[in-house]
């Protein structure tokens, strides 16, 4: 398994410089990406390939579920220094439908470790149990979960020191939703995009729902 990997590797990197020489040479030399991507570590979203992003192009923080702790700092360390170092200006948190830790989130089971990290997203089923009710089966529940959870994360990524620091200084700085399909490999804008000088309210709204 190892060696075919490391095959693959050497057959992708013969492939890039043929098609590009100097590429690696001159992407060693600095990295400069446009967005830092907060997403769910599932192996079928990576952020390169479902944005169509080459190396150097996008900045990773993943996790199970795309949950923005306040207190974890492995994200915080990554979006100071996306902010800060790399000058990034544009954030996404993308979360996708047929995601494993909200159906975990969802499950009357014993998940180890995991239920101490999924336990925000169980707040939120908590909090939007009405509009979660309006689901007509338990996936369409857990995907409209997935997306309020997408929104939670956004709020979160604003409401950091990092983020009001940055734009107290005038720093054009922009956090966005994106929800991915497993079945169509599109992305979606969820339309909760949060910029300088905006205040999220109270209420989180996602197409129209409150």
């Amino acid at each position: 398994m190892l060696d075919d990997l490391l095959i693959r590797n050497r057959q992708w990197s013969a492939q890039r410089n043929a098609d590009e020489p100097g590429y690696f040479a001159r992407l060693a030399t600095r990295q400069s990406p446009e967005f830092f991507w907060i997403g769910c570590s599932d192996s079928r979203v990576p952020a390169n390939v479902v944005a169509g992003l080459d190396p150097g192009e996008v900045f990773v923080h993943r996790n199970v579920a795309n949950v923005v702790h306040s207190s974890d700092m492995n994200l915080l360390s990554a979006l100071e220094f996306a902010v800060d170092a790399l000058h990034i200006r544009e954030i996404i948190v993308c979360g996708h439908y047929g995601c494993g830790g909200v159906r975990a989130a969802t499950e009357d089971l014993p998940h180890g470790l995991a239920d101490h990290w999924l336990e925000p997203i169980r707040r939120l089923a908590r909090a939007y149990a009405v509009d979660l009710a309006r689901c007509e089966n338990m996936d369409e529940l857990r995907d409209r979960l997935a997306e309020l959870n997408v929104l939670e994360g956004v709020r979160r990524v604003s409401e950091t020191p990092i983020l009001q620091r940055a734009w107290a200084d005038g720093e054009p700085i922009r956090v966005h939703g994106l929800i991915y399909g497993l079945k169509d490999g599109l992305l979606r804008d969820l339309d909760c995009t949060v910029a300088h000088g905006d205040v999220m309210n109270g209420k989180m709204t996602v197409y129209g729902r409150e």
